[in-house]
């Protein structure tokens, strides 16, 4: 993917068998999905690539086996490097902890189901929230990541309950 173009790409995770009908509207345009892991089954990869293509990792409820879902991805786009894991694989996930961990200028994860952007010195930790079924009295949401020049800007939207 080219670095002159704006890129928006859906972030999601947690979605555990479920894809709520306002994904749909929430993620409308984006050219590309990341999702964090605990997908909850093909069936919702299928679902979420009518929107745009879709890249998944496996999470902690997920078949670590499953070749659809590796362990993390790491890829650029628009000059940006991104790195997409759980986030369950380095024990209980916290910013600190990921930049710690992965070099990449965005850091994906979900697992914690609470919805985090953190920017530490140009770097982003993102955790778009949980976006399937309602658990720990958190609201369900996704993210949107927008690469510019070089530049990120990510938005939560959280999603009706």
């Amino acid at each position: 993917m080219t670095s002159g173009a704006a890129h928006v790409i859906g972030l999601i995770s947690d979605t555990h068998g479920l894809v709520r009908p306002d994904v749909h509207t929430a993620l409308a345009g984006v050219e590309l999905i990341l999702h964090a892991g605990d997908v909850g089954g093909d069936d919702i990869l299928a679902e979420l690539s009518i929107i745009a293509p879709v890249r998944a990792v496996h999470g902690n409820t997920d078949p670590p086996d499953d070749p659809n879902l590796p362990a993390s991805i790491d890829t650029s786009i628009g000059g940006v490097s991104i790195h997409v894991s759980h986030g369950h694989e380095v024990g209980s996930p916290t910013p600190k902890l990921l930049l710690e961990h992965y070099a990449a200028g965005v850091i994906l994860y979900g697992h914690t189901h609470k919805q985090l952007v953190t920017n530490a010195s140009g770097r982003w930790v993102v955790n778009p929230g949980a976006a399937g079924p309602r658990r720990f009295n958190l609201k369900p949401s996704v993210g949107l990541l927008t690469i510019r020049s070089g530049k990120v800007a990510i938005e939560i939207v959280e999603l009706a309950s």
